[in-house]
């Protein structure tokens, strides 16, 4: 039986080091802070100790950073202070050039069932622009390895998009991550963030920016050859084959409640009566941190409070990126504004109406943020004409860690 987000309640768990930065991140992650992993693994733990008792969680997953720097007995004794429920899914993402076949196995044994490797490409020219350090051959080992240690479900993290890369060269590594059989299947365009070695150098002109037209064929492509090899779309960049999904994830995108650990981190609570929802993150360096914790002192650096229609409209937008959609007979999506909005969106094949839900169509997911934008000010219309005097809304970013 598929719980309620009432029912789950998840843990994010932020690892903020890397050995290399690749040139398109500008999450929050350091290469010249190794000597701090030992005083941030006991931070962490001290953290969960010190937190008011929360729910057994269903889900916890360790992001980054490169959470399989860490020695797995470390990143076991963070998983051990975590009370969670009976067949909790425990997700790691990886490196494949940070795990050996001890690692796996310690994991599997500390209770991890799920990994998500950092793959990007499999194409070796496209792995060099993106700054990226392993090669195929190491994705192929370490999804054996986490195989032979008893953990099956294994995430391949895909880019698109890069410059340089060609549509043979995005075809081969579909190609050849289908080959290894994941479970599961992520793919991202290429993003350029201000601040980062690729956003320098394209803003500087000495590196092409990516293409929207062929960001959207080799999207269109994924989503063709995934579905093929059994995969279904559950969310924009996500495919699972049937059952696979992450649970993890799906908290996420269904506004549930989970907790922040480690720096950087991004944590949610709701009150469902009330329709009211509070973010909030932490300090974003590893040493604030541990300082922090140390001192008894709160970790977070500041938090949001919604309202319910805020909350309706962030829960609005997170729900389009799914395959199950939107809710059209409740709330404000049941008025005359959001129906006349959805109608004309489903008019221009953006949207397609299954009963009392909508969601994207292919098109729709290539244009989803113009489809977003109109749902918002539908909703934001709805709510000038019901309460203009209340009106607040808060912003809508996407969950941290979310793979």
């Amino acid at each position: 039986m598929t719980q309620s987000r009432e029912q789950r309640f998840g843990v994010y768990v932020h690892v903020p080091f890397c050995t290399t930065r690749c040139d398109y991140c500008d999450f929050a992650t350091w290469t010249d802070r190794a000597h701090m992993i030992g005083d941030y693994v006991d931070a962490c733990i001290a953290d969960l100790a010190r937190r008011a008792p929360a729910p057994p969680a269903t889900s916890v997953f360790f992001g980054g950073g490169t959470p399989s720097l860490l020695d797995a007995d470390d990143l076991v004794r963070i998983l051990d202070a975590i009370d969670r429920a009976p067949g909790a899914e425990v997700t790691v993402e990886c490196n494949p050039d940070s795990v050996d076949p001890a690692k796996f196995a310690a994991y599997a044994a500390g209770g991890v069932n799920r990994v998500s490797l950092g793959v990007q490409s499999m194409r070796a020219h496209v792995l060099v622009a993106l700054g990226r350090t392993h090669d195929a051959a190491n994705v192929a080992r370490a999804v054996g390895w986490a195989r032979d240690a008893g953990i099956d479900r294994v995430n391949v993290d895909l880019i698109y998009g890069t410059p340089g890369e060609r549509v043979a060269d995005w075809e081969a590594t579909l190609d050849a991550a289908l080959a290894l059989e994941p479970s599961h299947v992520s793919a991202y365009a290429l993003t350029v963030e201000p601040g980062t070695p690729l956003g320098r150098g394209i803003a500087a002109g000495e590196r092409p920016a990516p293409d929207d037209d062929d960001q959207a064929t080799k999207y269109e492509i994924a989503d063709d050859r995934l579905r093929d090899a059994g995969f279904e779309w559950y969310e924009i960049s996500n495919w699972a084959r049937p059952g696979e999904e992450c649970r993890h994830n799906l908290l996420y995108w269904d506004g549930g409640e989970y907790a922040a650990i480690g720096c950087a981190a991004h944590g949610h609570t709701l009150d469902p009566d009330l329709g009211l929802s509070r973010r909030w993150w932490n300090v974003r360096t590893p040493e604030r941190y541990v300082d922090a914790v140390r001192a008894g002192a709160p970790t977070e650096a500041g938090s949001e409070e919604l309202d319910a229609s805020a909350s309706e409209a962030e829960q609005l937008m997170l729900a389009l990126r799914m395959r199950t959609g939107i809710k059209l007979d409740a709330g404000n999506a049941d008025s005359p504004e959001m129906r006349q909005c959805t109608d004309s969106l489903v008019a221009i094949g953006l949207l397609e109406q299954h009963g009392t839900t909508a969601s994207l169509t292919r098109r729709g997911r290539l244009l989803a943020n113009e489809v977003a934008a109109r749902l918002l000010t539908a909703h934001d219309a709805v709510v000038q004409r019901v309460a203009p005097a209340t009106t607040s809304s808060g912003a809508r970013p996407e969950p941290s860690g979310a793979r």
